[in-house]
C-alpha cells in the first residue's frame, strides 16, 4: 500500500502557494502521492493548484480528490485536466465524484439520477483522454469533438463510488475509486469484491485501485481526538452517501474512523486497510501541537515499507 499526503485541509485557505509547499515537504518525505479536493462552492479549483505543483516536483503523483462532475461538461473537463497533464511528469490521476445533493443545491443543480449521469460523463470523458476524439449523444450529456492533438499522456480517472450502481460503473470504466470515511470492514466486505467483480466481467486487465482517505492522529490521548473530531466531521455523518457506509462499516460517527492511538496502533489500523484491499492510503493529517511530528514520522516510516 503506497502511502500519501491529501492536502485538503488546506483548502479552507485557499491558498495557491500554501498548498505548493505542503506538496513540495510531501515529496522531500519520501510519501508516493499529493492528492486535493475542490469543494463545489469554496472557490479554489484542485486541477490549477495541481498545474502549479507540477512544475515543483519529480516523483509524486498528483491527483484531484475529487472534482465535482455536475458543475462541469466533459469536455471541459478534459480539456483542463489535459492542460494540466503537460505540467506534469507523470500521469496526473483525475478523481471525480458525483459530490452530494445538499451541496448541488447551492449552485441550483438538481442531483437527478445521478448513476445516468456518471456513466454518459465517462462516456464522454474517456474517450477524449485517450484517443482524443469522441461522438456521444446521452439523454443528457453530448458531445461530437477532435482535440486539436491527440493526448501523448492520458491521465488516469479515478471515481468517488460508494454505492453499488457506481461501484460497477466504476469498475467497468474507469482505473479505480477514491473513498473518503470508509473504513477497512465495508472496503473488504463491499468496496473491493465490487468493483473487481464489475473489472472483471468487463475484461479489464488492471487491478482496480483504491484510493482512501482517512484522518490519522499518532498520540497519547485518541479520545480526545475522537471528541474533536466528532465535532468537527459531523456534517459527514449526515450525508446519505457516507451515512450507508457508517452503516456498513458498524460505527455511527465518522469520528470512530479517525486511525489514531500510540505508533504501533496506528500501523495496525493502516496494516488493516492495506489487507482490506487499499492501494493507495491518502493520509489527511488531524493532529496538533507535537502529535504532527509524531504523525508526520509515522507515515514516513509506513511509507518506507
Amino acid at each position: 500500500m503506497r502511502i500519501g499526503i491529501n492536502g485538503t485541509g488546506l483548502v479552507r485557505f485557499a491558498s495557491v502557494s500554501r498548498i505548493v509547499e505542503d506538496a513540495e515537504r510531501a515529496e522531500a518525505d519520501g510519501f508516493s502521492s499529493y492528492w486535493l479536493a475542490e469543494h463545489p462552492v469554496g472557490g479554489l479549483d484542485a486541477l490549477t493548484v495541481l498545474a502549479a505543483i507540477g512544475p515543483r516536483t519529480k516523483s509524486l503523483e498528483l491527483g484531484s480528490a475529487i472534482v465535482p462532475t455536475w458543475p462541469r461538461h466533459p469536455m471541459a473537463l478534459a480539456g483542463q485536466a489535459l492542460t494540466v497533464q503537460q505540467q506534469l511528469s507523470s500521469p496526473l490521476v483525475l478523481g471525480i465524484g458525483l459530490s452530494h445533493g445538499v451541496m448541488l443545491e447551492q449552485l441550483g443543480i438538481a442531483f437527478d439520477k445521478p448513476i445516468r449521469h456518471l456513466r454518459e460523463f465517462l462516456d464522454i470523458l474517456l474517450p477524449l483522454l485517450t484517443d482524443g476524439e469522441v461522438d456521444v449523444r446521452g439523454e443528457t450529456l453530448s458531445c461530437t469533438a477532435r482535440l486539436f492533438q491527440k493526448p501523448e499522456v492520458s491521465p488516469l480517472v479515478v471515481v468517488a463510488a460508494l454505492g453499488p450502481q457506481a461501484l460497477r460503473v466504476t469498475g467497468r470504466m474507469a482505473s479505480g475509486t477514491i473513498l473518503a470515511w470508509v473504513g477497512p470492514k465495508t472496503i473488504r466486505e463491499h468496496i473491493r469484491p465490487t468493483i473487481d467483480e464489475a473489472a472483471s466481467r468487463a475484461g479489464r486487465d488492471e487491478v482496480p485501485r483504491i484510493i482512501a482517505t482517512l484522518p490519522i492522529v499518532v498520540t497519547d490521548d485518541p479520545a480526545a481526538v475522537r471528541e474533536f473530531g466528532s465535532k468537527t466531521f459531523s456534517m459527514y455523518g449526515e450525508l446519505p452517501s457516507y451515512q450507508a457506509m457508517l452503516q456498513r462499516e458498524d460505527v455511527s460517527d465518522p469520528a470512530e474512523l479517525i486511525l489514531t492511538g500510540a505508533e504501533d496502533e496506528v500501523l495496525e489500523k493502516l496494516a488493516e486497510l492495506d489487507a482490506a484491499g487499499v492501494t493507495d492510503f491518502a493520509a489527511s493529517i488531524f493532529a496538533r501541537g507535537e502529535d504532527i511530528a509524531r504523525t508526520r514520522e509515522l507515515l514516513q516510516r509506513a511509507s518506507r515499507g
